[in-house]
This record gives C-alpha cells, sequence and structure tokens, in this order.
C-alpha cells in the first residue's frame, strides 16, 4: 500500500515541478519578448542597466524617450505630447528599470511614491506641486527645500527608492509637465 501512495503522489510532485519550470521559462520569454520587436530601441539602455551603469542608463533613457516622441530634444516636447506617449514605450523602459535595479528605480516605484504622499488625479489636475515637492524630497532629488543638481544625484542602488530615473523629469514647463507624465502613468495604469 505504501508503493501505492508513492505512485499517487508522484504525479503531483512531477507537476508541481513542471509547472514551476514552465512558470520560469514563461518569464524569461517574457523578458525576452519585451525588447524584440525594439531591440534596436531598448537595447543599449537593458545593457546599461544590466551593467549598473545608472547615470549613462538614466540618460539614455531619456534619449529613448525623447525618439519615440519625435521631437529633436527635451526641451521640444510639450505636455500634449505626454498625453499621447505610448503606454507600451513607458511600461517596456518601467519593466527594464525594476528588472536591474531590484524594483528600486523606475516610474512605477516613482508613482507609488507620490500616490503614497497623498498624490492623485486630483491633485494632478489641480497642479498641485506640494506632493510634488514631497516625491522629490522622498526620492533624493529635493533636500533642504532645494532642488539637487542632476549631477549631484545618487547614481548608485543606495539612492532612494525611485530616484531614478530622473533626467526625464526635467523640463521648461517645469511641474506642470510632471504632473502631465503622472497622470499619462496612472491613465497607463503602470
Amino acid at each position: 500500500m505504501e508503493s501505492d501512495r508513492d505512485l499517487t503522489t508522484m504525479p503531483q510532485e512531477k507537476e508541481l515541478s513542471l509547472a514551476e519550470r514552465v512558470f520560469r521559462l514563461e518569464k524569461r520569454l517574457d523578458d525576452a519578448l519585451m525588447l524584440l520587436a525594439d531591440t534596436y530601441r531598448y537595447g543599449k539602455l537593458r545593457e546599461l542597466l544590466e551593467a549598473g551603469k545608472w547615470k549613462e542608463a538614466d540618460l539614455e533613457t531619456t534619449k529613448v524617450m525623447i525618439e519615440i516622441t519625435g521631437k529633436p530634444k527635451l526641451d521640444d516636447i510639450t505636455p500634449e505630447d505626454i498625453q499621447r506617449f505610448p503606454c507600451n514605450a513607458i511600461m517596456v523602459v518601467d519593466k527594464l528599470w525594476q528588472k536591474y535595479s531590484n524594483n528600486r528605480f523606475g516610474y512605477s516605484v516613482q508613482l507609488h511614491t507620490y500616490q503614497g504622499l497623498g498624490g492623485n488625479m486630483d491633485t494632478i489636475r489641480a497642479q498641485e506641486i506640494k506632493y510634488l515637492q514631497l516625491t522629490a524630497e522622498k526620492i533624493g532629488w529635493r533636500v533642504d527645500g532645494k532642488q539637487v543638481e542632476y549631477d549631484d544625484y545618487d547614481f548608485s542602488l543606495n539612492a532612494p527608492e525611485g530616484g531614478l530615473p530622473g533626467n526625464w523629469w526635467k523640463s521648461p514647463y517645469g511641474a506642470k509637465m510632471a504632473n502631465f507624465f503622472l497622470a499619462r502613468l496612472i491613465t497607463c495604469e503602470i
């Protein structure tokens, strides 16, 4: 009888093991497919993130985002451009940052921080900068009420959660652009 019990439990253990293996393979496939269509666009970003070159990856993120808008430089991107920014592009960039930073960095981490401090779609519509300032302080972009210069950001895994990517957020539109991008993150369900 004992050998019969072993026979009945063995297939379940094999199925569980097989299920785990399938899950892991699907995850690896998803990671590979995420970049397949746009390897030329996201490949360098992935390489920089994988190598832990955080500042270079941050600058490459901005370059990729600008390229997607079709504008020549960051200063040319308008809030209206942000409203039309493709969700799938934001998701790919966010997933890359999350993956290689062990979920410390990425747009979704920044949005989560903003929302955790009380920011929401209503505060975005009202253009309330209070929640932007609180978020900037929490993620290391402001210290003692003053903006930290970009070159003085912490470009390491010791940076506060959500501290990167940071360069993309610089805009001549200031808080208005930040609010539009946060709104886009919410709309895209990042």
